[in-house]
């Protein structure tokens, strides 16, 4: 199954999309939904130990960084502050 890049010519995010059989022809930006993508020029997959670490690491930093995980955190020290 092929992994295609893109990226969102609206929202400017870039993103992998896995091609499944039973997946639509169609790509969207999962930031956006926008369909107005550019395919880009793929390399090819490698991995080691070292750059797992990196990619995980920039995956964490973006994840604490969202605006999901700030709500979520002050809905828990909310919870607490309530139940205290």
């Amino acid at each position: 199954m092929p992994i295609l890049e893109y990226s969102c010519r609206a929202c400017g995010h870039q993103f992998e999309f896995l091609k499944l059989p039973t997946t639509p022809d169609a790509a969207r930006c999962p930031a956006c939904q926008g369909e107005d993508l550019e395919r880009l020029l793929s390399g090819f997959a490698m991995s080691t130990r070292e750059l797992t670490n990196t990619r995980f690491k920039a995956a964490r930093k973006q994840q604490l960084g969202s605006k999901e995980h700030k709500d979520k955190q002050v809905a828990i020290t909310e919870e607490r502050e309530h139940h205290h």
